[in-house]
């Protein structure tokens, strides 16, 4: 989003045309900026066998699966739901990579009649993999490399306290399951939680997954997750990819070589590829001062956007209807019979009862996480490419609140 001749715009087009033209709240992405974070991954591993597995959880619409489809990006998983989207959107089996946590072995079984890469993170669930499969269905297996890496508790799953990944303790145990099962290892994944800002913790976790990786010997790829933390204030830390790349480059190569053949590397960026290129917009119901704070209250909340309630993080917030305005200080907060505040004591420009707000960095885990709480309607999502604004999401109305009730005569 920039700012142009005193109006923002998204890709040329001007914010206010679009909010006027699809209502608010709103969610808009803009597909320049996910072409631009996939193309810094694919620089920063350029010389090597690289596949981009992009996380759908973090923003699942089908529309832009297709578009990271057109970009080369593989798919990474957790739901069979997730699975039969990407295949929806038109990605081959073989592109779709299948990692769920805690879920039925009848889900994973029909991932299996999909023909996805499947990733297992239990020893349970393997040995009765390797009990019904064998040889004749290939895997890939999730270590936990206890490493306490992620900018919050809830997002850190690398950890010894972690529900995800098999114990790299637990590796005999390991070996002996898949030896007696006769089991085909064709791929080894980690990932220790999201918003990792020292390159080096994220090397050391791959040290690990590389030496335990050498124990297998029909590997095919190794998947080193992400967990790459993007630009949230003008102040932020993030993850420099392009030095680990070239340190993390280093180490494959010299992994490979050793192993002798060269194997894939992979990665899952979600926030990462998503971020940045969603907003999401929201009108100002109601300005109104108490003795100690002004509060601009805008038609949406955490029933939208959970994330400032749910992590406690920060997302930036532009006036985007009065951009020369006044600074003035305001926390903004929304309409849920909670208190769910997007942001306190925050410089705006002066916000009137009408102004249009932007909430920035809302592509990842924004509409994914949106619930109908309060009975309050899901908004729209729209997509911009290429200077052409798409409605890629129509508005909830109240027969989508009803749709699966079923009334009952007492």
């Amino acid at each position: 989003m920039q700012l142009v001749n005193n109006q923002y715009t998204i890709d040329g087009i001007p914010v206010l045309d679009i909010c006027n033209e699809f209502g608010v709240p709103l969610y808009v992405y803009e597909g320049a900026i996910i072409e631009r974070q996939f193309n810094r991954m694919t620089e920063a591993f350029k010389g090597l066998n690289l596949k981009i597995n992009y996380a759908c959880k973090a923003l699942t619409n089908v529309n832009i699966l297709k578009y990271m489809k057109s970009l080369g990006a593989g798919l990474d998983t957790v739901s069979i739901q997730e699975v039969q989207l990407g295949l929806k959107a038109g990605y081959d089996p073989k592109d779709i990579i299948f990692t769920p946590n805690c879920v039925s072995f009848e889900e994973i079984k029909k991932a299996v009649e999909y023909g996805v890469i499947i990733n297992i993170d239990n020893i349970s669930v393997l040995e009765q993999f390797g009990t019904l499969y064998g040889n004749s269905y290939p895997v890939c297996i999730r270590l936990n490399p206890h490493i306490m890496a992620g900018g919050n508790t809830k997002i850190s799953v690398g950890h010894i306290d972690s529900k995800f990944g098999i114990s790299i303790y637990q590796m005999r145990h390991l070996e002996r399951v898949v030896k007696n099962n006769n089991i085909k290892v064709t791929g080894m994944h980690m990932h220790t939680g999201s918003d990792i800002k020292d390159v080096d913790v994220f090397l050391r976790g791959a040290d690990i997954l590389l030496e335990y990786a050498a124990q297998f010997e029909e590997l095919e790829f190794i998947d080193f997750g992400s967990g790459f933390k993007v630009k949230y204030s003008a102040d932020d830390i993030t993850t420099n990819v392009e030095l680990l790349g070239k340190k993390l480059t280093v180490r494959f190569n010299e992994f490979c070589k050793a192993y002798g053949r060269e194997l894939q590397i992979m990665f899952e960026p979600g926030k990462f590829l998503v971020s940045e290129a969603g907003y999401l917009f929201v009108k100002t119901n109601v300005i109104k001062q108490t003795i100690s704070t002004v509060f601009a209250g805008v038609d949406s909340g955490q029933n939208h956007l959970v994330r400032p309630m749910m992590y406690d993080a920060y997302h930036h917030i532009t006036n985007v209807s009065n951009p020369k305005g006044t600074n003035r200080i305001y926390s903004v907060v929304g309409y849920i019979c909670e208190t769910d505040t997007f942001g306190w004591d925050r410089k705006l420009n002066e916000v009137r009862e009408g102004d249009i707000l932007a909430l920035h960095n809302a592509g990842a885990y924004g509409y994914s996480m949106a619930s109908n709480y309060n009975s309050r309607y899901r908004p729209a999502e729209v997509f911009v490419l290429n200077g052409k604004a798409h409605l890629i999401r129509r508005r909830e109305n109240f027969e989508d609140i009803l749709s699966t009730q079923l009334e009952v005569d007492f």
